[in-house]
């Protein structure tokens, strides 16, 4: 690690002392993304000179271009989805209109949701600022005080929530909110690319179901959505409310220009652990060095600098460990300097999540190494760096994360670390799959019926469903579950609509995390620690499992699944723990197939049986397995749609795949095409799962599976099926330009493989994707 520096250097010459030294360069690619001038406009007429005034003392004399025309569309009533980069402004276009309209009518009031509580305690310091008479702005979420939600329930006129709230908290108890919601003029939905796969589907459905109820007293409100830059956003806003939306695309706000850095970590001697040249690699299994440890020294190094940054990392707990290893560098150069550095998460406690908010802000930390849970909206002004430890999995996400820096029109530096993996590998040797290719669009899919069926559900219990009622919520699709729910016996039919025929309310988990948040808690103190989602529950806190919680290890002592409670104690061992799964597929249903002899690509309902059986132990030095313990847990069976090809084994062996090849070459093909579907789909390896098998009894024949990872499925399936040839050839080309000798973390091996990535065959997995593609594009 460099000295401590008190002088904040470029971004070019910052990352030229971060490669000093090193015996092989890490850069595989640096992107120049140049500044951008901005284009300022006039103050509309309608705005209030009580409104223009705050926003001046603010330092904002004009908005920009996309602001005003935003805030024009929504002004006269259209709705609209301001779709641009970060930090252009986006807060500005809908909070213009929608103050506006509070300042000129006493009356009106205005609902905002976002996806993080982050953000809406951001957005709510920004409001308060404007210190604007009547406006009342406050904070409805979970954490809200009791005492304080009558209060707001009565008077605020601006309610900053999230859909979680909205779905559990307002719309179940929609009389005592009649007064709000009969005056309600605009609802804001911020972020709204975040809403994809099942949670997105599931809040569609709640913001149809908050129209419903807003018509029922009286009131058609506005809706204004904030989004990054991402395909489609029109169509993305209309699937999620279910009204026409205008999209304003063109940013006319300035932008910092970034040095964008691709960066792909040493190889190790497998012997001494120690960076070595690729070139030095012989006969010895490649291993290289892990994106967590590449970006704790990298967060260490910039922090040394004095330079601001802010580490974007996937899990939860691999914040944790880059925060520990980043401190525990810093304090062997300068004892105390690891005070600069946190870890910010989700499923940290209110009061520990705002005391780091704070310190971020004023400058009390110079690092933070953050899930993805800081990602959206939050204004953190002075950073000057940003390294995101593995592609976050979407473009949207990755230029969200990048935009976390350079906030004041500054040079900004990002750091794309690639983590061994076949898609990270892919895009720091394909730059132009980062640079070169629009965002995707959101993918979101209401008709789910594990999402229809409790959605409408939701809704009888709040008003009983009419007719008319059913094409809000999808037409014939939605009358199907109706019937669906009528015989399941929790809805009645009555000449005037169907009622919900149950004591209670529905439970409905609108993220799909597959149950109840898991308490961790500390057997000895009964403290609780934080939260896991149900769904995570048999993979991160199972017994003997590690669990780190702000940079103190525990070890779980069990897990009370009944009682979603996980028991744990505090303990420092010298080893990581990895859940080990089996699982078993059957095919339900065909949707689409396509015929191309040899082999046949289908799309269709799967039902997947998986089972935690056991966990490693690896040695936290050298990843070394030390032994594997068997675990009894229950098995959890999900019905979901899936995409899978099938393979006559003849023509295999034509291509030269032999008979005892086959389970290795395509559970290679496998690994790889999971790692490589987010490429073309908005989600993430963990999102989704596979499956394969020389002989499967549904399909007689050597067969690949793919399928989504939630109930009913996320639209993840169907869109590989509809770029299968764009999937399976990036699959292809991922494989086969890797340098390793039989497979590699960066190619074909998975971090979750239930079988322990085994058997693995690379050179024959491209002889499969060398002839589904050959086959496909001859019935192209």
């Amino acid at each position: 690690m460099q000295g401590v520096t008190s002088v904040l250097p470029e971004p070019a010459q910052l990352l030229n002392q971060l490669i000093r030294g090193r015996q092989a360069t890490p850069l595989t690619h640096v992107e120049r993304v140049p500044a951008r001038r901005g284009e300022r406009t006039g103050w509309s007429g309608w705005v209030p000179e009580d409104l223009r005034r705050a926003y001046d003392s603010r330092g904002v004399d004009s908005p920009w271009h996309h602001q005003a025309r935003a805030a024009d569309l929504l002004h006269s009533g259209q709705h609209v989805v301001v779709a641009t980069g970060t930090a252009s402004g986006k807060s500005l276009a809908y909070q213009l209109p929608t103050l506006a309209r509070l300042l000129d009518d006493p009356r009106a009031t205005v609902l905002y949701l976002s996806p993080t509580k982050a953000l809406a305690a951001d957005q709510l310091r920004t409001l308060t600022s404007l210190n604007l008479p009547g406006i009342r702005p406050a904070s409805y979420d979970g954490d809200t005080p009791r005492e304080e939600r009558e209060w707001i329930r009565q008077h605020a006129r601006f309610v900053l929530t999230n859909p979680d709230m909205l779905h559990h908290g307002i719309l179940p108890g929609h009389a005592r909110w009649t007064t709000f919601l009969r005056r309600l003029a605009y609802v804001v939905i911020d972020e709204c690319h975040a809403y994809r796969g099942v949670f997105g589907s599931h809040v569609a459905h709640v913001l149809r179901r908050l129209r419903r109820i807003a018509a029922r007293y009286g009131s058609e409100p506005v809706f204004a959505f904030a989004s990054a830059t991402v395909g489609d956003p029109g169509g993305t806003a209309e699937r999620l409310a279910g009204v026409p939306v205008t999209a304003v695309t063109e940013d006319g706000s300035p932008r910092g220009g970034v040095t964008f850095a691709l960066w792909e970590p040493p190889m190790l001697d497998p012997v001494t652990g120690l960076g070595v040249s690729p070139d030095d690699v012989e006969d010895a299994a490649p291993v290289r060095k892990s994106a967590l440890r590449e970006t704790a020294d990298l967060l260490a190094d910039t922090v040394a600098h004095g330079v601001r940054t802010l580490a974007f990392v996937r899990s939860r707990r691999g914040a944790e460990v880059v925060a520990a290893m980043a401190r525990r560098s810093l304090d062997e150069v300068t004892p105390g300097l690891g005070e600069q550095v946190a870890a910010y998460r989700a499923g940290y406690l209110r009061e520990e999540r705002r005391v780091l908010e704070r310190a971020l802000l004023d400058g009390s930390l110079l690092g933070l190494a953050a899930t993805n849970a800081l990602e959206l909206g939050v204004d953190l002004s002075g950073l000057d760096a940003v390294i995101l430890a593995g592609y976050p999995g979407t473009l949207a996400s990755l230029w969200q994360q990048a935009g976390r820096a350079g906030r004041s029109g500054r040079e900004s530096l990002c750091v794309l670390v690639a983590r061994d993996d076949p898609l990270d590998t892919y895009l720091v040797h394909h730059p132009e799959a980062l640079f070169s290719r629009p965002v995707e669009a959101t993918v979101l899919d209401p008709a789910n019926p594990y999402v229809l069926g409790p959605q409408l559900a939701c809704a009888a219990s709040e008003l009983p469903l009419t007719p008319k009622d059913l094409g809000l919520f999808g037409g014939p699709v939605a009358e199907s579950a109706v019937s669906a729910l009528v015989e399941a016996g929790v809805l009645r039919k009555r000449p005037t609509g169907w009622y919900w025929t149950q004591r209670g309310r529905p439970e409905v988990d609108l993220r799909g995390s597959g149950g109840a948040q898991v308490a961790v808690v500390e057997a000895k103190t009964g403290r609780l620690l934080g939260t896991v989602d149900g769904g995570s529950a048999h993979h991160q806190v199972h017994p003997g499992a590690v669990y780190l919680h702000q940079g103190v290890s525990y070890v779980v002592d069990d897990l009370d699944l009944d009682d979603a409670v996980a028991l744990v104690h505090a303990e420092e061992p010298d080893f990581t723990t990895h859940a080990r799964e089996v699982t078993d597929l059957s095919v339900l249903s065909v949707r689409s197939y396509v015929d191309a002899g040899p082999v046949g690509l289908f799309l269709g309902e799967v039902e997947v049986t998986s089972q935690v059986v056991a966990y490693q132990r690896r040695r936290l030095s050298t990843g070394e397995v030390m032994d594997t313990r068997p675990l009894d847990l229950p098995e959890r069976c999900l019905r979901t749609v899936a995409v899978w090809y099938t393979v006559s084994p003849g023509a295999l062996a034509d291509a030269g795949v032999a008979a005892p090849d086959v389970p290795g070459a395509l559970h290679a093909a496998e690994h790889a095409a999971i790692g490589l579907l987010p490429l073309v789909a908005t989600c993430d390896r963990w999102d989704i799962g596979g499956l394969s098998t020389a002989a499967h009894p549904d399909t007689d024949a050597p067969t690949v599976f793919v399928y989504d990872g939630h109930p009913g499925g996320a639209g993840f399936a169907e869109r590989a099926f509809g770029v299968a040839a764009e999937w399976l050839g990036a699959t292809r080309k991922a494989i086969a330009s890797c340098g390793c000798e039989s497979g590699c973390p960066s190619c074909v091996q998975s971090p979750k493989c239930g079988n322990g990535n085994n058997p693995l065959g690379k050179d024959d997995a491209v002889k499969v994707l060398d002839l589904v593609l050959e086959e496909l594009a001859g019935r192209a």
